[in-house]
């Protein structure tokens, strides 16, 4: 239990100098203990320092605030709010923010080294070796293990970084991109844009005081992290070093408090004043760019993406990680071939990786822990295209393969009938040597969500279509419809078409060259279709 400190308060400052935790401090002209530092003095003293060094009494346990949180008066003006269209929005994807990203996430499974001033630090060659990024972490405390000073310090790392910090990292870089001179300008967020962003709004199970801890204690995080860049020589960008500084300047965090009846003040609200770091002007300079001096790197951010980290970061840290990375990865192209060895290197690190080469056992758990970190990949918005070649059907998921059967129930007495004749069956076990042909598998591509898409990629594909449309419509230009004006159909109008000529999600798929559990993607919204799968869907079904 935490403690509070009452009216009664004659500002003696005992406590703040006693404290071990540095849980005490002043705000806003009166003394105050932080709930998420303060723990009672644990391990330090038999009862809190605070409640036996005060003469008069007024260090109190801190209970949990009843009634009604009153409305705010925040004298900073908020940033609007992102996801303005309610799916995606723009954010900063340079390099330095993806290996910010993959370190909060990661953590103790990058390669970490300890520089000349014993500072953890992760690096990374670009540009083949020409240039290199280096990230520290300067706000650890050093303390001494019974290891080497390099694994003590990356254990606590680990210990103390959270992977949920990685989407306040991304919401920082969301809001950089709002402003015509970041490294300059600076934006203001509140708890509650925060709640919402993250989805803790609907956490009915959180009391208000634990919320603002934890968004306290995540927001923080990406502002530890400094960036030292050295960047060779890029089309008309010339080569340009910037000094070690932090990513997110954390300019201001104002405390908002309410007072209950016995004078003690209760945390109710937060606000951050936030600025991005010198890379910013080299990395996200929209005037620069346009001139060939320096680059305007973005990407759209999924709201999506951040409720899934918050809803499945503690059951499956793998899938997170993944997450993390394909948002960056899918920036490159929705085509990008990718090892599956390589993911889970991404998902648990090259030690991990490395152990299960040579133990049976740890195989055997990595492997069920991939496949269903990559079914929860799936779930929430990436669809894996297994390669035919070199990820076969027999190595494949269960849940992918269970994916095919069809929902009518007569077709789906067909597809296990069919299934038990065959000589490969559905619920077979993996083949012998199942862990060296996935080390060789690859994965063709990753089918996206509409707001995983990127809105200039769809519109280069539109008109890529178009433009091969009208030239192959352009003798007929008269006489035919072009299929692009077509109004485009919804699922629910495709299933209801479908079953009014009486045929099944499984025979539709095999007309257009699908599988069944793409039709029943579309069918219930998750897919929009493409256009060319559009005029595909339409001849099959006699429109």
């Amino acid at each position: 239990m935490a403690y509070k400190i009452s009216s009664d308060c004659v500002a003696c400052s005992s406590c703040i100098a006693i404290c071990p935790t540095g849980a005490i401090s002043i705000q806003q002209g009166n003394y105050w203990i932080d709930p998420a530092i303060c723990n009672n003095c644990e391990g330090y003293a038999s009862e809190p320092l605070c409640v036996s060094v005060c003469n008069i009494g007024a260090s109190l346990p801190l209970q949990p605030k009843k009634g009604r949180v009153r409305t705010i008066e925040n004298p900073l003006t908020i940033s609007p709010s992102l996801f303005a269209n309610g799916g995606s929005t723009p954010f900063a994807s340079a390099i330095a923010i993806w290996e910010a990203c993959n370190l909060l996430a990661q953590r103790r499974a990058l390669p970490w080294s300890l520089d000349d001033s014993g500072t953890l630090v992760y690096e990374r060659s670009v540009s083949q070796g020409k240039g290199k990024i280096a990230l520290r972490l300067n706000n650890l405390i050093n303390f001494s293990y019974p290891r080497s000073p390099l694994e003590a310090q990356t254990i606590l790392a680990s210990d103390t970084l959270d992977i949920r910090a990685a989407c306040i990292h991304l919401i920082y870089a969301a809001y950089a991109t709002t402003l015509d001179k970041p490294w300059e300008q600076e934006f203001t967020i509140s708890d509650s844009q925060i709640e919402e962003y993250l989805g803790l709004d609907k956490r009915k199970d959180l009391t208000k005081s634990t919320k603002l801890n934890l968004i306290k204690t995540i927001a923080m995080q990406p502002c530890w992290i400094t960036a030292e860049i050295d960047w060779p020589k890029q089309g008309k960008v010339e080569a340009f070093s910037i000094p070690e500084s932090p990513l997110w300047n954390l300019l201001e965090i104002v405390h908002h408090f309410q007072e209950d009846e016995e004078g003690c003040k209760h945390l109710i609200g937060l606000t951050f004043r936030i600025q991005a770091g010198i890379w910013s002007q080299y990395f996200l300079n929209k005037k620069e760019c346009h001139v060939g001096k320096a680059f305007y790197q973005y990407s759209h951010l999924p709201k999506s993406l951040l409720g899934a980290i918050m809803s499945v970061w503690q059951q499956h840290e793998g899938a997170s990680r993944m997450l993390l990375w394909l948002l960056f990865k899918t920036r490159m192209g929705d085509q990008q071939r990718i090892m599956v060895i390589t993911l889970m290197r991404v998902a648990y690190g090259e030690d991990r990786v490395k152990l299960a080469l040579s133990q049976r056992d740890e195989r055997k758990r990595l492997l069920r822990m991939f496949e269903s970190d990559l079914e929860v990949v799936n779930r929430y918005g990436l669809k894996p295209i297994f390669d035919p070649v070199t990820y076969p059907v027999e190595i494949q998921p269960l849940w992918s393969k269970l994916e095919d059967i069809p929902d009518d129930a007569e077709a789906a007495l067909d597809f296990w009938i069919n299934d038990g004749s065959c000589n490969l069956r559905l619920t077979d076990i993996g083949p012998r040597g199942k862990w060296q042909m996935l080390v060789n598998a690859r994965i063709l591509s990753f089918e996206l969500l509409a707001d995983w898409e990127q809105p200039t990629e769809l519109t280069r594909k539109k008109r890529k279509y178009e433009r091969s449309q009208s030239q192959s419509n352009k003798p007929q230009r008269s006489s035919k419809k072009s299929p692009h004006t077509q109004s485009e159909l919804s699922g629910e109008q495709i299933a209801t078409l479908r079953k009014n000529l009486q045929i099944s999600q499984r025979t539709l798929a095999e007309k257009i060259g699908k599988s069944q559990s793409w039709i029943r993607d579309v069918e219930n919204g998750r897919f929009q279709a493409k256009q060319n799968e559009q005029q595909l869907i339409r001849q099959a079904l006699g429109l």
